[in-house]
Parts: structure tokens; sequence; C-alpha cells
């Protein structure tokens, strides 16, 4: 075994009892995994309260003197009291595209959706009658909860399974929940690297998974020549045919890496950075590079970061009665995941199947890119190919040949 001493040990995604030998003088697998949610922004969320405000009738003319005292009393009374609900952000759905025509009645049904995150908190009334598959990689609990800091994964699967106030984008879904990620005491949700990719692999193996939905991330490193077990394990998703849709992250501005975060560097993830209200890329969404870790320059349609889409100012369900609003590529990643789960309603004919081999990825990922706002025939490193367009997704989806 001394011959071992000088070498690191790294897990493998389908079974971490099994150790792959690495030396560390020759490479570097993901030393610098971000664990804490990329995707989400560096603000806390804005918690969005139910007022209740009182309001008085005012009458005109002759009848106010009659009605002016039983009008004080009744204001007194408090019985004119008006709890206001709290706000949407139901522009983020119109500006990417779910108004179309095209997706009239599509709700998501019969796809399945998974959610590595912190895990969910049903006891948002607007889950009401929602069923969900939750996977427990942070403690032992048999029914769904959420281990984060404000309830991050509640937050992403309330965008799409949201049954009132402000109804989710795909909220027929079959939805699978694993909770990977939990507060470390300081505000931050974290992860280990190795549980996160047993449970994108959970999301494969046992949910069998449609979509895999990753509002986290890591970070690249400049000279790294091996991939790590988050990266791994979301290749043999994609290569699979299931869909994987990673935030981009939130690095942006004048400290940005100039890389997007891992796993959504994987040439067929979907890499999703943010946009604000009226299509301006959020200023904290990360730039994408356009070469890889080994040189490669990437391709069409896979550059990255491949779309933005709303991430600015986002409201969803916290625990309980609560709605919070929160800003981030945690937030657009979802808005995309939507999306794709209505066009797979659709067409389910580009699901994954027993014998997929990655190409229907590749054909709805050209969809995508020739349907966003900036016409699939130039890339910036800062917005990718545009703005998602739902609608516009689904009507190039519906024109592709037959695929595997």
């Amino acid at each position: 075994m001394s011959s071992l001493d000088s070498v690191e040990l790294l897990p493998e995604p389908d079974d971490d009892r099994i150790l792959s030998a690495i030396d560390p003088s020759a490479v570097g697998f993901q030393d610098d995994w971000r664990a804490d949610v990329t995707g989400w922004a560096p603000a806390m969320p804005t918690p969005i309260n139910r007022v209740r405000r009182k309001t008085f009738l005012i009458t005109n003319g002759i009848f106010f003197a009659i009605f002016a005292v039983l009008l004080l009393w009744i204001w007194q009374s408090g019985i004119l009291l008006v709890e206001l609900p709290p706000a949407k952000s139901e522009w983020a759905a119109d500006q990417a595209g779910f108004s179309d025509s095209s997706l009239d009645g599509l709700t998501g049904e019969g796809v399945r959706v998974c959610i590595v995150d912190t895990g969910i908190d049903l006891s948002n009334p607007a889950f009401n009658g929602i069923q969900v598959t939750f996977k427990d990689m942070i403690g032992d609990s048999s029914k769904p909860v959420d281990y984060g800091s404000s309830a991050h994964g509640t937050l992403m699967a309330g965008l799409l399974i949201a049954q009132s106030h402000q109804i989710g984008m795909a909220k027929g879904i079959d939805l699978g929940i694993v909770a990977a990620l939990s507060d470390d005491g300081t505000g931050k949700n974290t992860a280990d690297e190795t549980v996160v990719a047993q449970a994108i692999n959970w999301c494969i193996e046992e949910f069998f998974a449609d979509i895999i939905s990753l509002s986290l991330g890591g970070s690249q490193t400049d000279g790294m020549q091996r991939e790590g077990p988050s990266v791994s394990v979301t290749r043999k998703a994609v290569d699979r045919g299931i869909f994987v849709v990673a935030a981009a992250g939130n690095d942006g501005g004048p400290n940005d890496d100039g890389k997007v975060s891992v796993p959504s560097n994987v040439a067929r993830a979907i890499s999703v950075g943010a946009s604000t209200k009226g299509g301006t890329v959020w200023e904290n969404s990360s730039v994408g590079s356009q070469v890889t870790l080994d040189g490669t320059e990437r391709q069409h349609p896979n550059m990255k970061p491949e779309v933005i889409a709303p991430g600015h100012m986002i409201v969803s369900t916290g625990r309980g009665d609560t709605w919070y609003s929160s800003s981030g590529t945690s937030d657009a990643t979802v808005f995309v995941t939507a999306a794709l789960a209505l066009i797979l309603e659709d067409q389910p004919r580009v699901k994954p199947a027993i014998d997929s081999d990655g190409s229907c990825v590749d054909m709805v990922k050209e969809a995508l890119r020739l349907s966003s706002s900036g016409g699939g025939e130039l890339h910036s490193d800062k917005t990718g190919y545009g703005e998602l367009n739902a609608g516009s997704w689904l009507e190039q989806v519906r024109g592709l040949p037959i695929c595997q």
C-alpha cells in the first residue's frame, strides 16, 4: 500500500466504493469545486410579506354626512381589512416566451424532472396536493425536507410546480428532488462534489429522469486535466440522451474568472445565464469561455453559456405561507428546465430512451440556438445565443427529423 501514498483517490460517480488513483502533480481534478450554490445571487432573497392594509370608502355629496360617522366606526373596528397577496413576477414567464400560443394546454405532464438542490419544504399552500419523489443525501428523512438557507430548493421547485398564486410553468411534471446541499451555518448552501455526483446519478439510475435541473455549480481551474465526478456523471447523463440544464454561475463583473460553473461546462449540457426585466443580461451572470480546458474550441450549439433567461427579482415559494424574491442564474436555469419540460410533453419522440446516444440532445440544443432572441448566428460570452423564447424553441423542435 506504500505505493499509493503519493496519489489521491477519486471516487467514481457510479459507485463511490470504486476509487481511481490520481497523480496530484500531474492533474487538478476539480480541486476548487465551488460547493456553494453558485446559481444563487450573492445577496439573500427578500421575503415578500402579506400586507394588511386598511381601506376607507368616501362618498360624495349629501350622503357623505350621513355615512361619515358610520364609516368612522367601521374604520376603527377593523372590518374593512383587506389582505393583499404577495407580489408576482409573471413578467418573467412572458419575457421567456411562455405566453406563446404554441404552448397552450401544455403542463409538462408525463415528463420526469429531477432537481438536485437543498430539498423541498411542501408546507407552502401552493404545494397542496403535490406529490414528489424525494431522496435525502444529507440526513435520513423519508419525507421531503429542505436543508438549505432560505429554502433554496423550495424556491426552485415552486417555479415549476406551484399550484396557486403564481402558477408554476410546468405544474404537471413528475418531480424528483434530491437533497444534496445544505446550509453550512453561514447562510451558504454547500456540498461535497462527490455527494452532488451521487445525486445526479440517482436522477439517472433510480428516478429515470428526462431532465436534470442543476441550480448549483463548481469552479473550473486552469491546468485542470481530469474531469471531476460531477462532470463525469453529467457527461454520462447527456450521452444517454438525458437533458441537463445547469446554472452558468454568479461571478460576473470585474472578478469574473471567465468560465461558466461546473458541470454546466459539459458540452451537451445547457449552461444558463440570467437576464433582467427587459432582456438585459444580469450584471452578475457568469461569462463563458469558448475554449475547453484541453484547448479545444467549442462549436455550435455548445458554446457557453448557451442562453440567458429571467433571473432577477424572481418571486417563488418559501417555507410555509411565504413567498420570496431572489436573483441569480439558479432561477434562470429553472425557466429553461420548464420550457424543455413542455417541449418534451409535446414532442415525446425526443425524450431519452434505452438506446439513446445523445443525438436528440444535440438536435434540441441546435433548435434552442436557432430559436433564441439572437437568431443563432452570433454568440456572446455573456449572453450566449440570446434570451430564451420557449414558444419559438418548441416550434423549432417540432420541425426536427427523427433522432435517438
